[in-house]
């Protein structure tokens, strides 16, 4: 029989900026179709992490691997060609491209890219009316506001058909209305059967929508395992939640 292989696996990673050590021998794994949450303090290596899986940034020390092949320290655009995308904290959209530009350049980037113009534009249309951004395909994107950014983020990345898609904080900075809006995409890219693994301060959404958390502090875990036990760990209480947390 052949041995179960993690579709992504992070395997002592370690990461110094100077004498700082950001992330510190950290392990995990992730199985196809599930959902990740990482969550710790500010500071804690949590963007670090995400840098570092899409090579923003080399490693130190470690090994990450996706789908059995190693791809520690390879070049972000092979890392997207792997099947792996993310979002950014703050938007980054292309800001004098439409929405729709914005994510036909995402498409170009992403796995089997074709020079079919007319076949990126269907699928650029599809993606935009699957994140809510149909009618407003022809807006300059700068003239977006923070949740149509993020949505457009969203948006962008999926066209790059990932395996594994890596969000970093979209839900902040949004009203509860903008949210619950969110969290419904979140739950549709979800049942699209893209694994995601989400980097988040909203305990609410880490809550409602990880099958599995793993905690972060001073770029060390402290914990990995459900999110209803998490909230209960002690370590994770002290360093992370505080002792007045309710969910």
């Amino acid at each position: 029989m052949k041995p179960f292989t993690p579709l992504l696996e992070v395997a002592d990673l370690s990461k110094a900026f100077g004498g700082l050590v950001v992330i510190n021998r950290l392990s995990f794994s992730l199985e196809e179709g599930e959902t990740l949450g990482i969550i710790g303090p500010n500071g804690s290596g949590k963007t670090t992490l995400f840098n570092l899986m899409t090579g923003f940034l080399k490693t130190d020390h470690g090994k990450i691997s996706f789908s059995g092949n190693e791809i520690t320290n390879r070049r972000p655009s092979h890392i997207c060609q792997f099947g792996i995308t993310r979002t950014f904290q703050l938007p980054r959209p292309f800001p004098q491209l439409t929405v729709l530009e914005n994510v036909m350049a995402g498409r170009a980037y992403g796995k089997e890219s074709s020079s079919d113009v007319k076949q990126a534009r269907r699928e650029a249309m599809e993606i935009l009316d699957f994140t809510g951004l149909g009618s407003r395909r022809e807006v300059v994107s700068r003239n977006l506001n923070l949740l149509g950014r993020k949505r457009l983020e969203i948006a962008r990345a999926l066209a790059t058909r990932p395996k594994l898609l890596l969000l970093d904080e979209v839900f902040a900075g949004l009203n509860p209305k903008e949210t619950e809006e969110a969290l419904e995409l979140i739950s549709l890219i979800k049942n699209r059967g893209i694994t995601l693994t989400i980097v988040e301060h909203v305990i609410k959404v880490i809550l409602g929508v990880s099958s599995r958390v793993v905690v972060i502090n001073f770029g060390e875990k402290i914990f990995e395992g459900l999110p209803t036990e998490a909230i209960n760990d002690q370590r994770v209480i002290e360093a992370y939640l505080g002792e007045d947390f309710h969910a």
